[in-house]
């Protein structure tokens, strides 16, 4: 499953916690529902996640009456710094991205720098907003 053509989006934000417990929040289930694919409008429908290399995720939610799901095969885990997986949303129709995820320490919490390669460029500003 090779990530599709596309354009390159970059997102940073800063986190007031520790890089380990942001990090952790990516592969627990529980943590992941509260943000990972999360809408304002949505509701959380499920989140099964098998934090290992060669595992998958699947997140779903329900967004204006549509089931949205989210599926993932993980690539690379390196706690603290590092995760990175193909991602394919086949509600938009779009081909596999890979996503890459670091998590930078920083003197207070961290910074997370999410880039995800291969997006279809008439979605590209909406899948920014959405990380």
């Amino acid at each position: 499953m090779k990530p599709g053509a596309g354009v390159i989006i970059r997102v940073r934000r800063q986190c007031s916690a520790a890089a380990e417990r942001v990090f952790d929040a990516w592969l627990d289930a529980k943590s992941a529902e509260g943000f990972l694919f999360a809408t304002p409008e949505g509701v959380m429908l499920s989140v099964k996640i098998d934090a290992r290399v060669g595992g998958s995720f699947q997140v779903t939610e329900r967004r204006n009456g549509i089931s949205v799901v989210h599926n993932g095969i993980y690539l690379e885990i390196a706690r603290p710094r590092r995760l990175s997986f193909l991602l394919n949303v086949p509600f938009f129709g779009q081909a596999n991205t890979r996503v890459s995820v670091a998590v930078l320490r920083m003197q207070k919490g961290c910074e997370v720098v999410v880039s995800q390669e291969g997006v279809a460029e008439e979605i590209a500003a909406q899948t920014e907003a959405g990380w």
